[in-house]
């Protein structure tokens, strides 16, 4: 019995290729699902960057390749599906957690500020889908997990493009759980709260800001990247499997309130 549990969350022989691979969020959720066995496929625009965290995970002894894409760029997302498949194989697990967040009060948002921030936010997630679901269809297997926020149901001052763009992946991955599930290739978001990360630096380098934010959530602190690693090794494997379509949110009760 203890072993069939643990079989549950095993993705010993599954590929994962994570998008926003290089840094905060999507870094710690393919360092978890490289240490419950997948081998990680990175992606993200920085090749430097990107090249250093897959060392890192080389390093502790876990599989994981680079693959530079600018994936605001639909000419360079094109043959797209061959290269993912170049390191390990066809990924069997797709993250999409690319993301951008343009500060800017409203009336200042330029419109490449709200370009840019719909391409990397929602339309990347889109056309990863697009790509690397058929061959998941083939196999009857596959997981995709699209990395949302807080912002998909809440808004906050000057980021009106992130917080529509994450609204809008919320309603994307609804839209993907009902076409793709019935191949046996499920669809779920992560909505993490506040988290220190790259993306979040403008907001966590105000100490009154941090302990505010901690306080509106009902633990009474700010997410630690590993809080995240439980939820995603969880709807990348088989026991989230008559799960999907859901949105599952890590902020420590701050939406719930």
């Amino acid at each position: 019995m203890q072993n069939d549990m643990f079989r549950l969350f095993d993705l010993d022989g599954r590929v994962a290729l994570v998008s926003g691979g290089s840094s905060g969020i999507g870094k710690t959720i393919g360092l978890a699902l490289a240490r419950a066995g997948a081998s990680v496929v990175l992606v993200a625009r920085r090749a430097q960057e990107l090249a250093s965290a897959a060392s890192e995970f080389e390093a502790a002894g876990l599989r994981a390749r680079p693959l530079p894409c600018d994936l605001a760029d639909r000419d360079a997302l094109r043959g797209f599906a061959a290269r993912a498949a170049e390191p390990f194989g066809a990924p069997d697990i797709l993250v999409n957690a690319s993301g951008i967040n343009v500060r800017k009060p409203f009336e200042d948002t330029a419109d490449e500020d709200w370009d840019r921030s719909l391409a990397i936010n929602l339309t990347a997630p889109f056309l990863l889908t697009r790509a690397l679901a058929p061959a998941m269809r083939e196999r009857g297997w596959g997981r995709i997990i699209n990395i949302t926020s807080l912002q998909c149901v809440r808004a906050f001052p000057d980021s009106a493009p992130y917080g529509a763009s994450k609204g809008g992946l919320m309603q994307l991955t609804r839209a993907i759980a009902e076409y793709w599930s019935r191949y046996g290739v499920t669809c779920n978001a992560i909505a993490p709260g506040f988290f220190e990360t790259p993306l979040t630096a403008p907001v966590m380098g105000d100490p009154d800001r941090v302990r505010a934010l901690a306080a509106s959530t009902m633990i009474g602190r700010n997410g630690q990247l590993d809080d995240l690693h439980g939820a995603a090794v969880f709807l990348a494997s088989e026991a989230s499997a008559y799960i999907t379509g859901q949105t599952l949110f890590i902020d420590g009760g701050f939406s719930a309130r």
